[in-house]
């Protein structure tokens, strides 16, 4: 059955996911996508740091069917390889088995999929559509500027979903039209992509021994393709992510100003001395590092609060545009798409009222949008600064031990955020509770062995209620 119309703006990660799913309930989907038909010109729109797949946006790919396609796009990775000054590495396990892991998939090659599956469950995508005003009344009326001929064109719909990311124009006319109670706090810090090739592209003259020796044997990937790499130096940081043709996606994390920055490391030439001296590793691993630095710019990092998410039922925002925040908790898209299949079952149940439903929407996620927003900021201290800390190693081996132990009563938070659907919120308040009960059981302890495991977990059990099963 036929339901009513939907008009989306933005066909990225998440408005083409929730175009998929909302097709495949039977709404007429429509969606106006600002950038070109990547099948046809290839990627080109966004920030293209890979993206982390987690349990969550796992979830939405199943129910749309997508899953067995986007996996083959995908390279796992069991847990953070730790990259010390020294050259030392050490494989932190995200979970007790291959059970527990995240993927790696380059955002432009989802994209291609999402978009392919939201045409073929019946959603029209209109591509080069730059959304350039709204306006709401009885409807909402949208004006686009087709970005190859210049036309203009005019868009009636009952409402209308923003799916248009971080800079979202439909969320500015709706901030025009009613004041959402905007904040955008900074991160203060920036990032610049570089890139590790795959071994078979790697200059013949760049090539270290042992990695011409991989290369002789038929190898595709320089260092261990089944981890998320990460070189933590304190207030800085590189990570690498795997991609599945051989080659890593290099990311440099650095403050915007001071010493070490983007200010003072703003040349190819000072980079490479910044690599040389801080991640030496990593440096012959990158050959083309001073040419990636000069084209790549330093992409922005903050992270967006609003007080409000829709205008009424004329228009309701979602993903990056209602809610972006920093990467550092590899949750960004997860949490998009959790909204996806969210709106999309609200919609379902609800389809003639969406007032109801975008008001029901927004109470839901936006409580779990500012937990995960407050856990990514966390994360990228712990990850740029405490991954190699010798108390937090100490905690980190306790949560793990009490995971095993009791594991009604315990989850470190890291597995509840990645590896089930508990609700944000809930993951972070418990993990608030279960950190202070680390620091308690730890305090004064140098190792795991001086700790009584059988009296922690009965003070656990004590204290805190039972997990949701």
């Amino acid at each position: 059955m036929t339901r009513p119309a939907i008009t989306l703006v933005g066909a990225g990660l998440v408005g083409a996911l929730l175009a998929t799913l909302l097709a495949q309930r039977g709404f007429a989907v429509e969606v106006f996508e600002r950038r070109p038909d990547p099948r046809r010109v290839g990627y080109a729109g966004g920030r293209s740091i890979n993206l982390a797949l987690a349990e969550r946006g796992l979830h939405g790919l199943r129910l749309a069917g997508l899953t067995e396609a986007v996996m083959q796009l995908a390279v796992m990775m069991r847990g953070r390889m730790v990259h010390a000054p020294d050259g030392r590495t050490e494989l932190l396990r995200y979970g007790r088995d291959d059970s527990e892991v995240i993927w790696s998939i380059s955002r432009g090659r989802l994209n291609i999929a999402l978009i392919d599956a939201a045409e073929a469950a019946g959603a029209r995508v209109h591509f080069d559509q730059r959304l350039e005003s709204a306006t709401f009344g009885d409807a909402a009326t949208l004006r686009f500027h087709d970005e190859r001929d210049g036309t203009q064109r005019t868009h009636v719909a009952a409402s209308v979903i923003g799916a248009d990311g971080a800079g979202s124009a439909l969320r500015a006319a709706m901030n025009a039209a009613a004041p959402l109670g905007e904040r955008i706090e900074p991160l203060g810090h920036g990032y610049k992509e570089l890139e590790i090739p795959p071994l078979q592209a790697f200059p013949g003259d760049a090539l270290p021994p042992a990695l011409a020796e991989a290369r002789a044997r038929g190898e595709r990937f320089a260092i261990e393709p089944n981890a998320l790499h990460i070189w933590p130096r304190g207030s800085y940081m590189c990570i690498a992510l795997p991609n599945a043709e051989g080659s890593f996606t290099v990311t440099l994390f650095l403050a915007n100003e001071g010493d070490p920055s983007f200010a003072t490391v703003g040349t190819p030439t000072r980079a490479r001395a910044f690599f040389a001296r801080e991640f030496a590793d990593a440096l012959p691993l990158i050959p083309e590092l001073e040419a990636d630095f000069a084209a790549n710019p330093v992409g922005v990092l903050s992270t967006l609060y609003l007080d409000r998410w829709h205008l009424g039922g004329q228009a309701v925002l979602i993903g990056d545009a209602a809610h972006a925040i920093v990467p550092f908790h590899g949750q960004g898209m997860n949490c998009g798409f959790e909204d996806a299949v969210e709106l999309a079952d609200l919609l379902a149940g609800r389809p003639s009222d969406r007032a109801a439903v975008f008001a029901e929407f927004a109470r839901r996620r936006k409580p779990n949008a500012d937990a995960i927003a407050t856990m990514a900021l966390e994360n990228y201290v712990e990850m740029r600064d405490r991954v190699d800390d010798a108390d937090f190693l100490l905690m980190r081996a306790l949560d793990r031990a009490l995971a095993e132990r009791i594991p009604t009563h315990w989850m470190p938070r890291y597995a509840m955020v990645t590896f089930t659907r508990m609700p944000y919120a809930f993951a972070f308040e418990r993990g608030r509770l279960q950190g202070e009960l680390l620091r308690e059981f730890t305090a004064g302890r140098t190792r795991l062995d001086a700790i009584d495991l059988d009296a922690a977990a009965a003070t656990v059990q004590a204290r805190l209620p039972a997990l949701p099963a």
